[in-house]
């Protein structure tokens, strides 16, 4: 399956997700890329919209190389590419200390406050654009974890087998569209898949609040 972009991915998701609809559930988008997809699956759900997030541990040199991810609270290691690559927790200190204060910014940005959604005792489904390698998603549900959801749901619309498999322990369920074979990249399963900017993310959470009556999410207390 091709997706025309992250629009059209989203609402056959949504599809997939309709039995959660008229329940408390609240969908929460990885920026950037998967905000898009997850305010299609809100809309559909008649559900509220907000973001989770999480950043990539780039290799030092190598920013392309995964070797990790980050979250609020939590830090995901791949101790087998850290041994490849001879590096030590002490080398990736100043990344994570960039990389959270990137977090902190993204949480300011995109909700005015600098914490995650409520999600204690909710239904709770983290909405992604695809896995690939899937580190950087561990990091997000172990961080929501931590926050004490009823139920956490996974859902993308395409996902690297392997990926798939080692995420579903980490959530009570995963709903994946489409685990193609060899997968090699989430964007070659895109027409489009160009990058969603800030101001992007910010007008559809915008959006989404408009067309439930809702307030800005820094007047919460």
């Amino acid at each position: 399956m091709i997706f025309r972009d992250r629009f059209d991915a989203g609402r056959r998701l949504a599809e997939r997700l309709q039995p959660w609809r008229g329940r408390d559930v609240l969908v929460l988008g990885l920026p950037r890329g998967g905000v898009p997809v997850a305010y299609e699956v809100a809309r559909a759900l008649d559900a509220p919209l907000d973001v989770a997030v999480a950043r990539k541990l780039g290799a030092p040199g190598q920013p392309e190389l995964g070797i990790g991810a980050i979250a609020p609270g939590v830090t995901v290691l791949d101790e087998a590419a850290l041994g490849w690559l001879g590096l030590h927790d002490v080398d990736l200190q100043p990344l994570v200390e960039d990389e959270t204060r990137e977090l902190h910014r993204r949480l300011l940005a995109y909700r005015g406050v600098d914490r995650l959604p409520e999600v204690a005792g909710r239904e709770v489904l983290l909405v992604d654009d695809g896995l690939a390698t899937g580190v950087t998603t561990r990091a997000a549900s172990r961080s929501l974890r931590r926050l004490g959801p009823a139920r956490l749901v996974l859902a993308v619309p395409v996902g690297a087998p392997d990926s798939v498999r080692s995420l579903r322990s980490e959530v009570d369920e995963l709903v994946c569209l489409e685990q193609p074979e060899p997968f090699r990249a989430v964007g070659l399963w895109f027409d489009d898949f160009s990058q969603t900017t800030d101001g992007e993310v910010l007008e559809l959470l915008e959006r989404r609040r408009i067309e439930r009556g809702e307030g800005s999410p820094a007047a919460a207390p």
